[in-house]
Protein backbone atom coordinates (compact mmCIF):
# COMPACT_ATOMS: atom_id res chain seq x y z
CA UNK A 1 0.00 0.00 0.00
CA UNK A 2 1.32 3.44 -0.93
CA UNK A 3 2.08 5.97 1.86
CA UNK A 4 -0.70 8.31 0.69
CA UNK A 5 -3.23 5.47 0.65
CA UNK A 6 -2.06 4.38 4.08
CA UNK A 7 -2.51 7.91 5.47
CA UNK A 8 -6.01 8.09 3.95
CA UNK A 9 -6.92 4.75 5.51
CA UNK A 10 -5.61 5.92 8.90
CA UNK A 11 -7.66 9.12 8.72
CA UNK A 12 -10.79 7.13 7.90
CA UNK A 13 -10.15 4.78 10.82
CA UNK A 14 -9.53 7.71 13.18
CA UNK A 15 -12.74 9.46 12.08
CA UNK A 16 -14.67 6.22 12.52
CA UNK A 17 -13.28 5.96 16.06
CA UNK A 18 -14.35 9.54 16.87
CA UNK A 19 -17.85 8.93 15.53
CA UNK A 20 -18.15 5.73 17.54
CA UNK A 21 -16.97 7.48 20.70
CA UNK A 22 -19.35 10.38 20.15
CA UNK A 23 -22.30 8.00 19.69
CA UNK A 24 -21.60 6.09 22.90
CA UNK A 25 -23.80 7.58 25.63
CA UNK A 26 -22.46 8.26 29.08
CA UNK A 27 -23.75 6.05 31.85
CA UNK A 28 -26.50 7.64 33.93
CA UNK A 29 -26.21 7.49 37.70
CA UNK A 30 -28.55 7.45 40.68
CA UNK A 31 -28.08 10.50 42.93
CA UNK A 32 -29.00 9.97 46.59
CA UNK A 33 -29.64 12.63 49.21
CA UNK A 34 -29.88 12.49 53.00
CA UNK A 35 -31.64 15.44 54.65
CA UNK A 36 -31.66 16.36 58.33
CA UNK A 37 -32.85 19.44 60.21
CA UNK A 38 -30.94 21.67 62.61
CA UNK A 39 -31.55 19.09 65.35
CA UNK A 40 -30.09 16.29 63.21
CA UNK A 41 -33.52 14.72 62.77
CA UNK A 42 -34.47 13.28 59.35
CA UNK A 43 -36.54 15.51 57.07
CA UNK A 44 -39.36 13.77 55.21
CA UNK A 45 -41.64 15.33 52.55
CA UNK A 46 -38.90 17.49 51.05
CA UNK A 47 -38.76 17.80 47.26
CA UNK A 48 -35.35 17.75 45.56
CA UNK A 49 -34.86 18.45 41.87
CA UNK A 50 -31.86 18.96 39.61
CA UNK A 51 -31.33 21.70 37.04
CA UNK A 52 -28.61 20.97 34.47
CA UNK A 53 -25.81 23.56 34.33
CA UNK A 54 -24.25 21.89 31.26
CA UNK A 55 -25.92 20.79 28.01
CA UNK A 56 -27.57 17.37 28.30
CA UNK A 57 -27.24 14.88 25.43
CA UNK A 58 -30.32 13.71 23.57
CA UNK A 59 -30.42 10.22 25.18
CA UNK A 60 -31.15 11.94 28.48
CA UNK A 61 -34.01 14.12 27.25
CA UNK A 62 -36.81 14.41 29.84
CA UNK A 63 -39.24 11.51 29.80
CA UNK A 64 -42.96 11.88 29.30
CA UNK A 65 -44.68 13.23 32.39
CA UNK A 66 -46.57 10.58 34.37
CA UNK A 67 -49.75 10.79 36.40
CA UNK A 68 -49.80 10.80 40.20
CA UNK A 69 -52.61 10.25 42.69
CA UNK A 70 -53.52 12.25 45.80
CA UNK A 71 -56.21 10.38 47.66
CA UNK A 72 -58.72 11.60 50.23
CA UNK A 73 -58.44 8.99 52.96
CA UNK A 74 -59.80 9.09 56.54
CA UNK A 75 -60.12 12.86 56.52
CA UNK A 76 -56.64 13.51 55.10
CA UNK A 77 -54.90 13.96 51.77
CA UNK A 78 -52.41 11.18 51.07
CA UNK A 79 -49.62 11.70 50.21
CA UNK A 80 -49.00 15.01 51.96
CA UNK A 81 -46.39 16.11 49.36
CA UNK A 82 -46.35 15.13 45.69
CA UNK A 83 -43.74 16.19 43.12
CA UNK A 84 -44.53 16.20 39.40
CA UNK A 85 -42.94 17.52 36.25
CA UNK A 86 -44.71 20.44 34.57
CA UNK A 87 -47.40 19.07 32.28
CA UNK A 88 -48.20 16.06 34.44
CA UNK A 89 -51.67 15.03 35.57
CA UNK A 90 -52.70 14.41 39.17
CA UNK A 91 -55.79 12.36 39.98
CA UNK A 92 -57.76 13.12 43.15
CA UNK A 93 -59.73 9.98 44.09
CA UNK A 94 -62.13 10.28 47.03
CA UNK A 95 -61.47 7.06 48.95
CA UNK A 96 -63.21 8.47 52.01
CA UNK A 97 -66.74 7.94 53.33
CA UNK A 98 -67.81 11.59 53.05
CA UNK A 99 -67.81 14.42 50.54
CA UNK A 100 -64.85 16.79 50.20
CA UNK A 101 -64.42 20.10 48.41
CA UNK A 102 -60.88 20.04 47.00
CA UNK A 103 -59.42 23.35 45.88
CA UNK A 104 -56.31 25.50 45.47
CA UNK A 105 -55.85 29.26 45.19
CA UNK A 106 -52.13 29.04 44.43
CA UNK A 107 -50.88 31.16 41.49
CA UNK A 108 -49.22 28.11 39.87
CA UNK A 109 -52.62 26.35 39.63
CA UNK A 110 -56.06 27.48 40.71
CA UNK A 111 -58.70 24.75 40.63
CA UNK A 112 -61.80 23.49 42.42
CA UNK A 113 -63.46 20.09 42.75
CA UNK A 114 -66.74 20.97 44.50
CA UNK A 115 -68.73 18.43 46.53
CA UNK A 116 -66.37 15.60 45.67
CA UNK A 117 -68.36 12.50 46.59
CA UNK A 118 -66.98 9.12 47.74
CA UNK A 119 -65.80 7.04 44.79
CA UNK A 120 -65.29 10.06 42.54
CA UNK A 121 -61.89 10.73 40.95
CA UNK A 122 -61.15 13.89 38.96
CA UNK A 123 -57.87 14.72 37.23
CA UNK A 124 -56.07 18.07 37.15
CA UNK A 125 -53.19 18.97 34.81
CA UNK A 126 -50.38 20.95 36.46
CA UNK A 127 -48.78 22.81 33.56
CA UNK A 128 -46.85 25.54 35.37
CA UNK A 129 -43.86 25.19 37.70
CA UNK A 130 -44.47 26.25 41.28
CA UNK A 131 -45.83 25.11 44.63
CA UNK A 132 -49.57 24.39 44.77
CA UNK A 133 -51.16 24.26 48.22
CA UNK A 134 -54.25 22.04 48.24
CA UNK A 135 -57.05 22.19 50.81
CA UNK A 136 -60.61 21.09 51.51
CA UNK A 137 -63.28 23.78 51.85
CA UNK A 138 -65.32 21.51 54.14
CA UNK A 139 -62.57 20.08 56.38
CA UNK A 140 -60.14 22.93 57.00
CA UNK A 141 -57.49 20.75 58.66
CA UNK A 142 -56.88 18.86 55.39
CA UNK A 143 -53.82 20.03 53.47
CA UNK A 144 -51.40 18.80 50.82
CA UNK A 145 -48.83 20.20 48.42
CA UNK A 146 -48.10 19.58 44.74
CA UNK A 147 -44.62 20.77 43.80
CA UNK A 148 -44.39 21.23 40.03
CA UNK A 149 -40.84 21.34 38.62
CA UNK A 150 -39.28 22.04 35.22
CA UNK A 151 -36.97 19.04 35.49
CA UNK A 152 -36.92 15.33 34.65
CA UNK A 153 -34.87 14.56 37.76
CA UNK A 154 -36.62 14.90 41.12
CA UNK A 155 -37.54 12.98 44.27
CA UNK A 156 -39.48 13.33 47.52
CA UNK A 157 -37.70 12.34 50.74
CA UNK A 158 -39.15 9.57 52.91
CA UNK A 159 -39.33 9.09 56.69
CA UNK A 160 -35.58 8.56 57.14
CA UNK A 161 -34.76 11.76 55.22
CA UNK A 162 -33.52 9.85 52.20
CA UNK A 163 -34.34 10.54 48.57
CA UNK A 164 -32.94 9.07 45.36
CA UNK A 165 -33.08 10.55 41.86
CA UNK A 166 -32.49 7.82 39.26
CA UNK A 167 -31.02 8.06 35.78
CA UNK A 168 -29.06 11.32 36.04
CA UNK A 169 -26.43 11.83 33.30
CA UNK A 170 -22.94 12.93 34.36
CA UNK A 171 -22.43 16.67 34.64
CA UNK A 172 -22.92 19.72 36.85
CA UNK A 173 -26.32 20.46 38.36
CA UNK A 174 -28.00 22.90 40.69
CA UNK A 175 -29.90 20.96 43.32
CA UNK A 176 -32.94 22.76 44.69
CA UNK A 177 -34.72 21.63 47.84
CA UNK A 178 -38.23 22.66 48.91
CA UNK A 179 -40.02 21.86 52.16
CA UNK A 180 -43.17 23.46 53.64
CA UNK A 181 -41.16 24.54 56.70
CA UNK A 182 -38.15 25.85 54.76
CA UNK A 183 -38.18 29.69 54.53
CA UNK A 184 -36.65 29.61 51.02
CA UNK A 185 -35.46 26.92 48.65
CA UNK A 186 -32.05 25.51 49.49
CA UNK A 187 -29.79 25.67 46.41
CA UNK A 188 -26.37 24.09 45.93
CA UNK A 189 -24.23 22.77 43.09
CA UNK A 190 -23.62 19.04 42.77
CA UNK A 191 -21.40 17.11 40.36
CA UNK A 192 -22.67 13.79 39.01
CA UNK A 193 -20.26 11.16 37.71
CA UNK A 194 -20.73 7.64 36.40
CA UNK A 195 -19.16 6.19 39.56
CA UNK A 196 -21.32 5.39 42.58
CA UNK A 197 -21.20 8.21 45.13
CA UNK A 198 -22.18 8.56 48.77
CA UNK A 199 -25.51 10.29 49.47
CA UNK A 200 -25.33 14.08 49.40
CA UNK A 201 -25.76 15.13 53.03
CA UNK A 202 -27.74 18.36 53.56
CA UNK A 203 -28.70 20.06 56.82
CA UNK A 204 -31.75 22.32 56.62
CA UNK A 205 -32.84 25.01 59.03
CA UNK A 206 -36.60 24.54 59.31
CA UNK A 207 -39.22 26.80 60.82
CA UNK A 208 -41.44 25.48 63.57
CA UNK A 209 -44.58 23.91 62.19
CA UNK A 210 -47.47 21.62 62.94
CA UNK A 211 -49.63 19.54 60.62
CA UNK A 212 -53.12 19.15 62.03
CA UNK A 213 -54.56 15.66 61.89
CA UNK A 214 -58.05 14.59 62.82
CA UNK A 215 -59.74 11.28 63.49
CA UNK A 216 -61.59 9.66 60.57
CA UNK A 217 -65.06 11.10 59.94
CA UNK A 218 -68.11 9.14 61.05
CA UNK A 219 -69.65 6.70 58.60
CA UNK A 220 -72.20 8.04 56.14
CA UNK A 221 -72.36 10.82 53.57
CA UNK A 222 -72.79 14.55 53.83
CA UNK A 223 -70.58 17.25 55.28
CA UNK A 224 -69.06 15.42 58.24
Amino acid sequence: MSPSRCRTSSRIAFLAFLLAAASTPAVAADVAFKLVDQNKLPVADAVIWLVALDPVAAPFAPATAKRSDIGQVAGQFEPFVTAVRAGASVRFPNNDRVQHHVYSLSPAKKFELPLHSPGKADTIVFDKAGVVAVGCNIHDWMSAYVVVVDSAWFAVTVADGGGKIPGVPPGRYRAEIWHPRLPANDKREVAVSEAAAAPVAVELSLKAGFRARRTPPAAGGGYK
